[in-house]
Order: C-alpha cells, then structure tokens, then sequence
C-alpha cells in the first residue's frame, strides 16, 4: 500500500493507493473465484464466517480442547518439573497441522469446512501457547530459570522440526499419489 499526504487549510489527510497484486489463489475453504476479485476482498469476515463455518470451528475446538485436557490429565507435571505434556502436545499438533495444510491445499478437493474443523477449531485449542508460556513463568517463579529457557527453546525447536516433518510427509505423499498416476487435488 502506498500511502500519500495532501493538505486541507491545516490539516493533513492521509490517503491510500491500492497496488493491485497478481492474482492470489482462492481460499480452498471458499472454493469460489469471485472471492478472489478485488470488489468482493471488502466484504471480509461478515460474508465468510458462515453459521456453518463456525458451527465446524466450534466443534473442532472443543474436541481439540478435551484432547488436550485428557492428555495434561494423564500426564500430570508438578510446577518446577519440565511440562512434558504441553510439550508433546504443541509438537504432535504441529506435525498434525503440517500435514493437514499440505493435504488441504495440495492433495485432497476444495472443502469449505476441513480447514476450519480440523485446523482452526481442532488444533487451534489443541495446542496451546498460553499453556507454554504460564509453565515457563512458573519455572522461573520456582527458581528453576535454565529449566524454563531450555523449555522454551526446545518446544521452538520441537515445534519447527515438527512442521518440518510434517511438510516432508506430506508431501512425499503427494509424490506418491502423483507418481502413481492418482490424480491429485491441487497443483
């Protein structure tokens, strides 16, 4: 965006150029080509959030916020030991997530509600970077400071490994169905 002043009397007004840019790919869960032109860009979150589209995210966080619970009950973490749940559950989520987008975007048709149930509702309240930073801070508060940087780097660590993995997989298995002559979804 390009941004330029002009005066009135002795006020300054800011007014916007829009730079039109190539055009974008379609959001795969709208799967419409008119949502890609620049006239219907302005109708952003009142035209997309469709009862369903939320109906799919609000169910996809809650069975994604109940798995996260049962796994931080079955593996309980006292409040000065390394939190091995929430660290296996941001990491397994971000391999989850990983794969899913690949899938998603590259292998499976469009759908207007897998992203929404399974990424955003889903592993949205699955993971948790809330969960990670109060166990961080309570580390420290139990003046066990190198424990909680270590925790910090290794789930950052973790976590970008994960996704790494995740895109691998994915993607091996997209050339696998492409080597195989199975059309894919997407190119």
């Amino acid at each position: 965006m390009e941004l330029s002043d002009r005066h009135r009397g002795d006020k300054a007004v800011v007014t916007s150029k829009r730079i039109e840019h190539p055009a974008l790919p379609v959001d795969p869960d709208l799967g419409r080509p008119e949502d890609a032109r620049p006239d219907t860009r302005r109708r952003r979150l009142g035209s997309r959030l469709r009862p369903g589209i939320l109906a799919a995210i609000a169910v996809g966080g809650a069975l994604g916020g109940a798995a996260r619970y049962g796994i931080e009950q079955a593996l309980p973490t006292a409040p000065d030991a390394f939190p091995w749940a929430t660290f296996a559950i941001n990491a397994s989520g971000s391999l989850a997530l990983a794969v899913l987008l690949v899938f998603v975007l590259e292998i499976w048709p469009p759908t207007r509600y897998v992203r929404p149930f399974a990424a955003i509702g889903f592993l949205g309240a699955y993971t948790t970077f809330s969960t990670w930073m109060v166990e961080t801070a309570e580390l420290v508060a139990h003046d066990r400071p190198g424990l909680a940087v270590g925790y910090l780097g290794a789930c950052l660590v973790a976590g970008l490994a994960a996704v790494s993995l995740g895109l691998v997989l994915g993607r091996a298995v997209l050339a696998r169905r492409s080597g195989a002559g199975a059309p894919a979804g997407r190119s």
